[in-house]
């Protein structure tokens, strides 16, 4: 009987441990991956501020509001051709997409953690071309999976027929070539065939490529807000703004 339980104590630390080991994994092909396509001052700089980051942060962004309605494709389709799209909603259909040969999407050095908003339940729209990611963005349906890659304390309603994109990165080498707004097109025709009603996300106020992007699909600005987090101490300030989206592109 002691024997027993032994195994079954040494089962459970396994399957505790294996998360983490699957974390520390990703993060050591995540800065092999950096160190071979930008080199070592590049991944030095993203270490310090991945430390930085978890010291202190500020954020001042605008919070954007869009309504599900059909749009044309067309008015979105990338410059470069012979792209693939995956929704990806687990980590056990990231492991078969990259068997298949495809990149896998978890060792991209991206600002959040690909496995863990997988476990959460966010789904990631991604872009390839060839096997290689060139866009991947994030669709949350509950606020554990919104947290997962936006974690600015903005109101989503969850409860009724809203829903939370964000955790948008467009790879260095595939920049300018339109696969952020036909990501953002994919993500919200999803939203739209699942019946959901309206969509949030934030804007970083110094991004003037994403507001143009976003400004393509006529949102209402709703507010901006302005996060601060020190260590553990953290402020959150967010103001009814009213410009149309043109006022801000020229600002």
């Amino acid at each position: 009987m002691a024997a027993t339980d032994e195994s079954t104590r040494i089962m459970i630390n396994m399957k505790q441990q294996q998360p983490s080991r699957q974390v520390s994994d990703s993060l050591i092909a995540r800065a092999k991956r950096i160190l071979k396509t930008e080199g070592l001052a590049s991944l030095a700089g993203r270490a310090l501020k991945y430390l930085r980051r978890r010291l202190f942060l500020y954020e001042n962004v605008y919070l954007y509001e869009y309504i599900m309605q059909e749009r044309n494709e067309a008015e979105y389709i990338p410059k470069t051709q012979g792209f693939t799209l995956k929704a990806i909603s687990t980590n056990r259909q990231a492991d078969e997409i990259a068997s298949e040969g495809f990149d896998d999407i978890r060792n991209y050095p991206v600002m959040v953690n690909v496995r863990r908003c997988l476990d959460k339940g966010a789904i990631a729209f991604c872009l390839f071309v060839g096997w290689e990611l060139a866009h991947i963005g994030f669709v949350a349906m509950k606020e554990e999976a919104k947290n997962t890659f936006d974690t600015l304390p903005y109101r989503v309603d969850f409860a009724h027929g809203q829903a939370c994109t964000g955790g948008t990165v467009t790879l260095p080498k595939y920049r300018g070539n339109g696969f952020m707004a036909y990501g953002y097109f994919k993500r919200l025709e999803f939203l739209r065939e699942k019946g959901y009603k309206t969509s949030r996300n934030s804007v970083a106020a110094d991004s003037k490529v994403s507001q143009r992007v976003h400004a393509k699909f006529g949102p209402k600005i709703y507010a901006r807000a302005r996060f601060l987090r020190v260590a553990r101490w953290k402020f959150w300030k967010e103001v009814p703004y009213f410009p149309i989206t043109s006022d801000i592109l020229q600002n």
